[in-house]
């Protein structure tokens, strides 16, 4: 009875205590910085320099390595999560704008606009795999669950460009409306959403079939069709729900994942690009490059419940594992 009231005693605690802290992560592409978050007090800790024009950002399985495209410099720099020191450096290829780590961790597929290539990076070794060409101005990476296959899309091209892990080859090219941005795996890997920025929809593409099964589009009274302008894109992981940056119309799209249908648009600050949702999915991030903020939505609630002053242009967003 005894052992019984104390392990019940220990859940009540448990159940009490405060969800955990994240770090939250934001590339500042003018600011030439690195903003740092915290997700539960929604206040800046910490920031740190992170070479020239800094903005794809992502962050190891272990949460211990942040990757930063530092665009001007051709380079990827590798920081220390905790201590904020650079690390080392990646080679990239020109420009790297966005890029994906394989669902394994390594390697690192980049995207040179500038080149027209995908630049694969061993992180370990610091050593480049391949270099597979692709279509002109490449900026979108997505990767399918089973990292079978990495998703870049060619803004000036027009393209969704399928890539085999294991060759470096693309098996399928699929064509979206006009300068793709963005492309998302859902997490079962059954559909692949890519949004195009001028065409002003989101390509909703069974990536089995190399398909494109429904386009979505968007309407907001008031505001003129060529700002809504759709780039970043998030689904929650059940799929149901998804989260489409509309630029600068200064508006997310709240998308139901089953009947591609808007059901919502969410007023957050000036050019949203870039999102990152938490990992218990709680909360989700937007980067506001004009008004140099982060908005904070409440994913149940669908709610904007804050807004966070960064440094100048925030681009990118990640928020560090648990």
């Amino acid at each position: 009875m005894y052992a019984r009231s104390i392990i019940a005693a220990a859940a009540l605690f448990a159940a009490t205590l405060p969800a955990q802290a994240n770090k939250v992560f934001v590339s500042n592409e003018k600011g030439n910085t690195i903003t740092v978050l915290d997700s539960e007090t929604l206040e800046v800790i910490d920031t740190f320099d992170a070479g020239q024009r800094p903005r794809g950002i992502t962050i190891s399985n272990d949460g211990k390595h942040l990757y930063v495209c530092a665009s001007d410099d051709d380079i990827v720099n590798v920081f220390d999560a905790e201590t904020y020191e650079r690390l080392h450096t990646l080679p990239s290829g020109p420009d790297p704008e966005l890029f994906v780590l394989h669902p394994s961790g390594n390697p690192l597929y980049i995207a040179n606009e500038d080149d027209n290539i995908v630049t694969v990076v061993d992180v370990e070794k610091r050593t480049v795999l391949a270099e597979v060409p692709v279509g002109v101005e490449p900026e979108g990476m997505g990767v399918s669950p089973d990292g079978k296959i990495v998703v870049n899309t060619s803004e000036t091209t027009n393209m969704a460009h399928f890539i085999n892990t294991e060759t470096f080859e693309i098996d399928t090219n699929v064509l979206v409306d006009q300068r793709p941005r963005f492309a998302q795996f859902t997490a079962d890997g059954s559909l692949l959403y890519v949004s195009s920025e001028i065409g002003g929809t989101v390509s909703v593409i069974d990536p089995e079939a190399g398909e494109i099964i429904k386009k979505i589009e968007f309407e907001v009274p008031g505001i003129v069709p060529e700002a809504l302008q759709p780039v970043g894109v998030r689904v929650t992981s059940d799929g149901k729900t998804v989260f489409v940056a509309l630029g600068p119309s200064n508006r997310v799209a709240v998308v139901n994942g089953e009947t591609f249908e808007v059901e919502k648009y969410l007023l957050v600050g000036q050019r949203v690009w870039q999102m990152a949702f938490t990992p218990d999915e709680k909360l989700l991030f937007t980067t506001n490059g004009n008004s140099n903020d982060v908005s904070v939505i409440d994913v149940a609630s669908q709610k904007v419940i804050k807004s966070i002053a960064v440094g100048e242009q925030p681009w990118g967003v990640v928020v560090a594992p648990n």
